[in-house]
């Protein structure tokens, strides 16, 4: 038995407003064939002008009435245009609607399903096939549907892990149990563009009253059956549609959770015929059924189990049309895939095709000029006055407090509602990593037209996990591994106070702990200040070299084994989208000791030693890097200042004083990348032990030489590094890089001993990967004085 049907009342198209009444409404403003503007204005009035006059001053008055638009239409039979889903299959439909356009083919009713409900949907709000096509061309698809919004965007605090945990890969702890996304990826960017292009009908609640008639399909995920939208919120009606189970998140309507409309009815024949049409044009761009090929992983099952099911609805449907009343157009797409969204100009060509090599069958639907003209202007609707909003809500959280948020918004009561602002808005509400969706939009409440922006909180919330990787292996026999994990724990008070967590295991074991607590203090520009208590605790290994001979790896004397711990108090300030400043104070323990010792000397007294560190820091990060691997746009820079007294045991002790700086700029000409990368630290302190807390050595930190080969208080280091993006994008992955590196640099025991002229020099080649476990290289280094290395790295070079 067929699941029952929400429809809303049936509403016969109203008779258009006579040029007169367009005239006198200096609000008017028409949108006639995608033409806006004076244009417009214009061709209207070259179209209906003589029958306007014909109505008014006729010179030879015909005999009988003279027939009304509503008239013509009750006259014809009705025709409705069925859209099937399928992805970016479904921008074949723009292809179509060109088509049917050109043709001079009215559609009475429109309905959808999936992408066929987007482009029906939008279609039926009144945009033109030029307005979709030009809208939908020019969209960055892969952007569209990232996960979280452009990492420029992203607070300081959300962009620093990025550099030790992928950001692919996040799942989270709730009720005591383990959860991960029920997304993998994000429609954030498709609900704004969705609330953008549907702005001229956001106060219409009935999808009778829009422009064209609209239906679209859903499926209840609680039930399993069909939901028809026939009335709400347009633009959550089409995001509902297109909820692809594993893909995008479902969605709440109405207390109903809601999916993807083509499990259950993906080409809505019957949902056209109840609405009365009598002819059908209907357009399949379902993906279908693959073959053997398809079934040897988890994901080409999965994706075939989806093809069946929407494929035996389909057939229902196709089954269900007329033969000689109803037309069906089947895209040619080839290997076109559901997930092409890059391809948008050869999936609207496909549809043109297909339409015009039915075009004898299709003319069979076409109208004369006159009849065509009083269909669109029944389209046309006036532009919606300005808004003034009354408030701006913030709706929808029970784990996170937004209101923390409201005094950095852009958009404030009693200004002009701007839909530019609020998507700005609403990409600041979700750089805040706490939200599954944050969408927008305004209503006419108690006090007035109000701006809601609703946010649904992760499921997986508010304790959040990442996991990270390093695994590195080289031709000269040296290896290691750590396995590393992330965890905070988000919004322990109203203020927005964090507990973030990490532990490395493996070859660097270390832990970290900090809490920060945002003060909401309004000071100089900014109220978001903050307090962080942090604790850190890290050992390493490092090879102590012969000081006479420090480029023969051969010669190493001892293997040291390195222990930090430090505890640290800092106040910052977050500079918004671009970065943060700390200053606080530090206290530090640093213990060293020989684990081997492979040539005795008298210097190995000095590497048994404990030294307490007590002082200042300030450091400053700017941040604007699009990706924190494999970057292609942006920079970086950091400065960090520390000072203090260090007593040392069995050494000298004295006041110490350190300057790191590094820097990071990143350009892109084409698909080619070209990365600039500097650092340089001095420092001054009494450490007399002849190893310095600084090292280079390693792929790409002088490729050639050994980890940690060379070691000194003071070091400079330039790198540059060119690469392109190949055209395969594995699973997981941004893509596939392959490119190079010149690196040139030096290590010094003292400020004092720099010297430009003892800098060495390493080069690479390699092949990359941006994992969801982190970056993936396989490379050969080779450095004149330190020789030739074949790398394998997982993670942070």
């Amino acid at each position: 038995m067929r699941a029952p049907r929400v429809l809303a009342a049936r509403h016969s198209v109203s008779r258009p407003p006579s040029m007169s009444a367009v005239f006198r409404d200096s609000r008017a403003v028409f949108r006639l064939a995608g033409v806006p503007g004076l244009s417009a204005l214009m061709l209207a009035a070259t179209l209906v002008a003589p029958a306007v006059l014909a109505q008014t001053v006729p010179p030879n008055p015909p005999p009988g009435p003279v027939p009304t638009p509503a008239a013509d239409q009750a006259q014809r039979p009705k025709l409705a245009l069925v859209l099937s889903g399928g992805g970016a299959r479904g921008l074949a439909h723009v292809g179509v609607l060109k088509v049917l356009e050109r043709e001079r083919i009215p559609v009475d009713i429109v309905t959808g399903t999936s992408m066929g409900a987007i482009i029906g949907g939008l279609y039926a709000s009144g945009m033109s096939a030029e307005d979709l096509d030009r809208e939908l061309s020019k969209i960055a698809w892969d952007r569209l549907f990232a996960s979280r919004v452009d990492r420029q965007d992203l607070s300081q605090r959300r962009k620093e892990e990025d550099f030790e945990f992928s950001a692919t890969i996040e799942f989270g702890l709730r009720d005591g149990e383990v959860r991960v996304p029920t997304g993998t990826l994000s429609s954030r960017g498709l609900e704004a563009l969705l609330r953008r292009l549907t702005l001229p009908v956001r106060n219409v609640r009935q999808f009778d009253r829009l422009p064209t008639p609209f239906r679209a399909v859903a499926t209840d995920m609680e039930n399993g059956q069909e939901r028809i939208l026939a009335e709400g919120d347009l633009a959550l009606a089409l995001r509902s549609s297109m909820s692809v189970p594993g893909v995008f998140a479902p969605v709440e309507w109405e207390d109903r959770i809601l999916g993807d409309g083509g499990l259950v009815n993906n080409l809505p024949v019957d949902v056209a015929r109840e609405m009365g049409a009598t002819r059908l044009i209907a357009v399949n761009v379902g993906t279908p059924v693959g073959g053997r090929e398809t079934l040897n992983s988890l994901i080409g099952l999965t994706a075939q189990m989806i093809n069946i099911l929407t494929e035996q609805n389909v057939q229902r449907s196709i089954a269900g049309m007329s033969a000689g009343e109803d037309l069906l157009i089947t895209p040619q797409l080839g290997k076109l895939t559901s997930g092409d969204f890059d391809k948008v100009r050869d999936f609207i060509r496909a549809g043109e095709e297909a339409a015009e090599a039915l075009l004898p069958r299709l003319r069979a639907y076409a109208v004369d000029d006159k009849t065509y003209a009083d269909w669109q202007f029944a389209r046309i609707g006036l532009k919606p006055p300005a808004v003034v909003l009354a408030a701006v809500r913030l709706e929808g959280s029970d784990n996170t407090n937004p209101e923390r948020f409201r005094s950095q918004l852009e958009s404030k009561p009693g200004q002009v509602f701007n839909n530019e602002t609020a998507e700005r808005d609403m990409r600041f509400l979700s750089s805040s990593g706490d939200y599954d969706r944050v969408d927008y939009h305004v209503e006419q409440r108690a006090d007035g037209e109000t701006l809601v922006f609703n946010m649904e909180d992760k499921p997986w919330g508010p304790n959040y996990f990442r996991v990270g990787m390093d695994l590195s292996t080289d031709s000269g026999g040296d290896s290691f591994f750590n396995l590393r994990l992330s965890h905070n724990r988000h919004w322990l008070t109203s203020k927005g106070t964090e507990w973030r967590n990490q532990i490395t295991i493996g070859e660097t074991p270390r832990l970290y702990t900090e809490l920060y607590h945002p003060l909401g203090l309004k000071l100089g520009i900014s109220d978001d200040w903050f307090v962080s208590a942090w604790a850190e605790a890290n050992q390493r290994k490092q090879i102590v070299y012969d000081d006479n001979d420090p480029d023969n790896a051969s010669l190493g004397q001892a293997r040291l084994v390195r222990r930090d711990g430090t505890l640290g108090l800092d106040v910052g300030q977050p500079w918004g989208r671009w970065g943060e400043v700390r200053l606080g104070v530090i206290s530090q323990v640093r213990h060293a000791k020989p684990d081997l010792i492979t040539v005795a000397t008298p210097a190995m007294g000095k590497l048994r030693w404990t030294s307490y560190e007590r002082g200042l820091r300030l450091r400053t990060v700017v941040d604007q890097l699009d990706y924190a691997n494999f970057p292609q746009h942006g920079y970086r820079f950091t400065v960090e200042a520390q000072g203090g007294r260090q007593d040392n045991r069995n050494l000298s002790s004295g006041r110490f004083l350190r300057l790191n700086m590094d820097g990071n700029m990143v350009r892109s000409f084409g698909g080619h990348t070209v990365s600039l990368y500097a650092r340089a630290v001095a420092s001054q302190q009494p450490d007399d032990t002849g190893l310095g807390g600084y090292t280079l050595g390693g792929f790409h930190q002088l490729s050639g030489y050994n980890p940690n080969q060379l070691s000194g208080n003071s070091l400079l280091f330039t790198r540059a590094t060119y690469y392109r993006r190949l055209n395969d994008q594995p699973f997981l992955s941004r893509g596939f890089f392959v490119g190079g590196t010149l690196e040139a640099g030096n290590t010094w025991l003292s400020r004092r001993d720099i010297n430009i002229k003892d800098m060495r020099y390493a080069t690479s080649v390699f092949l990359g990967s941006d994992t969801g476990l982190g970056p993936l290289y396989v490379g050969i280094g080779y450095a004149p004085r330190g020789g030739t290395a074949l790398y394998v790295f997982i993670g942070r070079p």
